[in-house]
């Protein structure tokens, strides 16, 4: 249960795969490699970088690194930790987790039927976000199948009188429980399904002695930080690390240049777009993380802790480990 069986998940799907001294690389999209597993805080040299650049034909690489690191911007990864229970859920949320296990039963199903059953929740979770054009049947399926054999791979489903109704795919990972890919019925939501299979797959996993925390997801380079209040408030913290986006050394130039004019450009049309909401997003990262830690675009989940994150950073620069590009 490796960071490699990862690696090879995506490669049966398609992708192409680099393993350097730091991570595991795969590219995102054309030409932008992005580090995997996605829960590691990685610090690689700028000669691993440059050589990842140079032999992979790559424009651009992504990968999340520690908070007071000298590059790249203030970000955080959407993370549950132990102890985990329903008493320690806002009000809310326990009503809602209780009101959906009234409803659905939460237990683990073959990755065959989260190929099969799950592509309709799919589909409707990503009508909800309107992004109804951005993945195929076909497309899901192969995820699905090609975490087959893998160890650590596993498939979890929320059932109401035998329909699937909630599903999430979730990869153990040297002591990190990954949740990749998480859908819903729209018709079912009422019944707070959600609640039910977040609580029921984190607190199960949480009980592995091997298993130590759980990883939801990088904050998006594309999507405003609410899309993440539904995981906090179902228990989940906003663990503050910098998002480092590094270019080839013929982009740069151009874009230290030009990089504000050209990014409000790809932002105007970045609408029902997103690949060019992705590449908006990266481009608007680049630039954030080459300003000083005071100066940049602070996340809203991270904004109460801003004094406390700054003094660590300060405290940082006294004793010569970070140096603002």
């Amino acid at each position: 249960m490796n960071a490699e069986n990862f690696a090879t998940w995506l490669q049966r799907q398609g992708y192409r795969t680099v393993r350097t001294p730091s991570s595991f690389w795969f590219e995102a999209g054309p030409r932008v490699l992005q580090a995997i597993p996605y829960h590691w805080v990685i610090e690689p040299d700028e000669a691993e970088l440059s050589a990842l650049l140079r032999s992979q034909g790559a424009a651009a690489l992504r990968y999340s690194t520690p908070v007071d690191a000298p590059w790249g911007k203030l970000s955080y990864h959407v993370v549950c930790e132990r102890p985990y229970t329903l008493e320690a859920l806002p009000r809310q949320a326990r009503q809602n987790v209780q009101r959906g296990l009234e409803y659905v039963s939460v237990e683990p199903i073959s990755l065959e039927r989260l190929a099969t059953e799950g592509w309709r929740l799919r589909a409707e979770t990503l009508a909800r976000q309107g992004r109804s054009e951005a993945e195929q049947p076909q497309w899901w399926r192969r995820v699905c199948r090609s975490a087959e054999g893998l160890p650590g791979f596993e498939a979890w489903g929320a059932i109401h009188e035998g329909e699937l109704v909630a599903a999430f795919l979730g990869f153990e990972c040297e002591g990190c429980y990954l949740l990749p890919y998480e859908q819903s019925a729209t018709a079912h939501l009422e019944h707070r399904v959600n609640n039910a299979i977040f609580y029921c797959v984190i607190a199960r996993v949480l009980q592995r002695p091997e298993v130590s925390s759980v990883f939801f997801c990088l904050q998006s380079l594309d999507a405003p930080c609410s899309v993440d209040q539904f995981k906090f408030r179902m228990g989940f913290t906003a663990k503050p690390v910098r998002q480092r986006v590094v270019l080839h050394s013929w982009l740069r130039p151009v874009v230290n240049v030009s990089g504000e004019l050209l990014h409000r450009q790809l932002a105007k049309h970045a609408a029902h777009r997103p690949a060019v909401a992705k590449g908006a997003g990266l481009l608007h990262f680049y630039l954030e993380g080459r300003r000083p830690a005071a100066e940049q675009e602070w996340p809203d989940t991270l904004a109460d802790r801003r004094n406390e994150l700054l003094a660590q950073l300060s405290a940082s620069m006294s004793l010569g480990k970070a140096v603002t590009p």
